[in-house]
Formats: C-alpha cells, structure tokens, sequence
C-alpha cells in the first residue's frame, strides 16, 4: 500500500481557486482578503482564520460533488495522519 502525503489546507485552497477558476488576486476578493493572504496560505506560511475557513467551506459546499470530493478527501486524510 502506497501512503500518500497528507493533503493540507494550502492544498485545498489552490485546488479549490483552480477549480473555481480564479486568480488569486480574485479569489481574495471573494474572500475579503488581500493578494498577500492568499499566496501565504497557499505556499504554507499562514493559515487561514476561522472566518476565512467557514467562507471557504461555504464556497466548497456551492461547488457540490466536486467540492464535497475535495472536502472529503482534505478531512479524510488530515484525520488519518492524526491518528497515527
């Protein structure tokens, strides 16, 4: 059994603003944050806040399937690395 590294929030920032089709520079307007916010996010050297994490479940959430999969798989894998 191949173990795959664990998907992180920057992860699922990037591939949910690639899926969505967005610059980064839109997809922080969106959110209300500034250009900078989101490249720090996605290259790891801050996280989000809880209020930027719920805006960005809600945009997960809109998407459906496809947002649910990326969800699912970001909770699933961040859960099992916990636990070992």
């Amino acid at each position: 059994m191949e173990l795959k590294k664990p998907l992180k929030i920057s992860d699922l920032i990037r591939e949910l603003r690639q899926q969505l089709d967005l610059s980064q520079e839109k997809f922080a307007a969106k959110l209300g944050v500034s250009l900078r916010t989101v490249n720090r996010w996605e290259n790891g050297s801050t996280v989000p806040s809880q209020m930027a994490l719920k805006l960005i479940e809600e945009m997960l959430q809109k998407m459906g399937e496809p947002g649910k999969r990326l969800l699912n798989e970001y909770l699933l894998k961040a859960e099992r690395w916990e636990d070992s």
